[in-house]
């Protein structure tokens, strides 16, 4: 066992597998995808829209501790390759949705300012060594972070918006903590939990999804225009992968 004074469950013996993103065989190509989809003026979703099939209280859905990857490697290594190129040193960063890992590069709580993150799982954000705070938090019970006005340069969600039945809402808190010029970075793959992602999102291709996520950002307000990319990192022999992508959006 460790001797962390901040008992950290990872340096007492958590013994899970940690992709970090680098010496892997991989490449990286970066990608620009073209936002398309003109969305109303007003958002034309209706309830049936946010609804899931597993409507029980997240709390319980979460209670239990998953100390697992719900994406795989190389789309592991080309996201923490994505974040290393676009978040600049002694920003001050926000994982929101998070859990035992934030998939930040492994220099990031040394050369960065503040880490923080919510989630909905103590155990798992203790176990998280990249994050200086956190905060248990279920966006879907109160969308409010526990921040306070123009404290981040960088918010971070990984693989979660799908999950979320008021995401609006939740990026207008957004762009509330992060300050002038700062960016959100949306990260997405083809995995999740059909039971708790919302019904529009299982209808949708990965195309969409991203017009889905650029949809939020307009209604949510004070974004500039969005921006996309596929990550999917390169494999050798051509194996399957699961694919990744991005949206970015920069606060005015």
């Amino acid at each position: 066992y460790g001797t962390d004074p901040d008992g950290n469950p990872r340096s007492r013996g958590l013994l899970v597998r940690r992709f970090t993103g680098d010496s892997t065989p991989f490449s990286f190509p970066v990608s620009p995808i073209r936002l398309v989809k003109e969305w109303p003026e007003e958002p034309p979703f209706t309830d049936v829209d946010f609804s899931r099939a597993d409507e029980i209280f997240d709390g319980s859905f979460y209670a239990v501790p998953r100390f697992v990857y719900h994406i795989d490697e190389p789309a592991v290594a080309a996201l923490t390759q994505f974040y290393r190129k676009e978040i600049k040193p002694k920003s001050d960063i926000l994982d929101i949705c998070s859990s035992w890992v934030s998939h930040y590069p492994l220099e990031f709580p040394k050369i960065m300012g503040r880490i923080s993150a919510t989630g909905m799982n103590a155990l798992e954000l203790k176990a998280n060594d990249q994050v200086k705070d956190w905060q248990q938090r279920d966006l879907n019970d109160n969308t409010e972070l526990p921040y306070e006005d123009n404290s981040f340069d960088v918010v971070t969600c990984v693989v979660s918006i799908d999950y979320l039945v008021k995401p609006i809402e939740v990026l207008k808190e957004v762009h509330r903590v992060l300050r002038p010029g700062g960016k959100v970075i949306i990260s997405q793959s083809n995995r999740c939990f059909p039971s708790k992602a919302i019904s529009m999102w299982l209808k949708m291709n990965d195309r969409q999804h991203l017009e889905l996520i650029n949809g939020y950002f307009q209604y949510a307000g004070g974004f500039k225009p969005r921006e996309a990319f596929d990550i999917t990192a390169e494999v050798p022999g051509n194996s399957y992968n699961d694919p990744m992508f991005i949206v970015t959006a920069v606060k005015k």
